[in-house]
């Protein structure tokens, strides 16, 4: 039986996604955004981030629709991936810590 691959990645993957919603909000802390928020402040900067290229995505689809001259197709289908990568992303990960969580509380005393 083979070993579940390691959450390292994904957890190296969510503390850049974090630094850089903390920096693109402005919000300075000397000690970093782990340390501010912990794991669950880590979280929800991820998922916001995620929102924020889906919420990106929408607008610019809607105003290609629209006939905005400054969206091009390129542009639109680069975000529009990158949505679905970021969001598809984020649901491993919690799928990761779902099954980690039975494993905990499956464990016996």
């Amino acid at each position: 039986m083979s070993s579940p691959p390691s959450l390292e990645p994904a957890l190296v993957a969510m503390r850049q996604l974090a630094t850089q919603a903390a920096a693109g909000t402005g919000a300075t802390n000397p000690t970093g955004p782990v340390a501010a928020g912990g794991f669950a402040g880590e979280l929800r900067a991820s998922i916001e981030r995620i929102n924020d290229l889906q919420m990106n995505s929408k607008e610019k689809g809607m105003a290609f629709q629209a006939g905005d001259p400054e969206i091009t197709l390129n542009e639109l289908m680069i975000d529009k991936q990158k949505a679905s990568v970021a969001f598809q992303f984020g649901l491993q990960v919690r799928n990761r810590l779902v099954t980690a969580y039975r494993d905990v509380m499956n464990m016996q005393v």
